[in-house]
């Protein structure tokens, strides 16, 4: 279990380095999410690695960045995130190596998605702002109206945060 971990950070680290190119490609577009008008941040490509995942459901790797603010607060066990606090998603379709069982490799990327701090402007959903982005472009409403509801029910008790500072 812990070799596949290791696996896993190693590819999501080297996904993180070198799919740049399809992510880079939404700064361009500069689109805002609907209900926040939350974009994706510029230089995020440079930020610190949080943490890494799988969804199952959804067949993907995940790799969970952070700005300086949202750094230091993961390192710190800040609850509650301070404002200014930033985290992009990037997430890849999942690829099991043939021949290497648990041994897997990103595929090609799915979404960017960003939650940002700021208790005053996103009061009404625990202070943050969410953004979700498909080739570089914010998808609809409806899809936006899922992201603090499950953030909510799953996420509560740790100021609607699912990432956990990866030691």
């Amino acid at each position: 279990m812990r070799r596949n971990l290791k696996w896993a950070v190693a590819a999501l680290m080297m996904a993180c380095a070198a799919t740049a190119a399809p992510f880079a490609a939404s700064l361009a577009d500069g689109g805002a999410s609907p209900i926040f008008g939350v974009r994706i941040p510029d230089g995020y490509r440079d930020w610190k690695l949080i943490a890494v995942g799988q969804e199952v459901a959804f067949d993907e790797l995940r790799g969970v960045l952070g700005n300086d603010t949202a750094v230091k607060a993961s390192r710190n066990g800040a609850l509650p995130f301070p404002d200014g606090t930033v985290f992009v998603k990037l997430a890849w379709k999942h690829i099991p190596v043939e021949g290497l069982k648990g041994a897997f490799i990103t595929g090609s990327p799915t979404t960017v998605q960003v939650m940002v701090k700021d208790s005053a402007k996103y009061a009404t959903t625990g202070g943050w702002g969410f953004g979700r982005f498909v080739d570089g472009k914010p998808v609809d409403e409806a899809q936006h109206k899922t992201c603090f509801a499950c953030h909510e029910a799953h996420a509560k008790d740790h100021d609607f945060v699912f990432t956990r500072y990866g030691r």
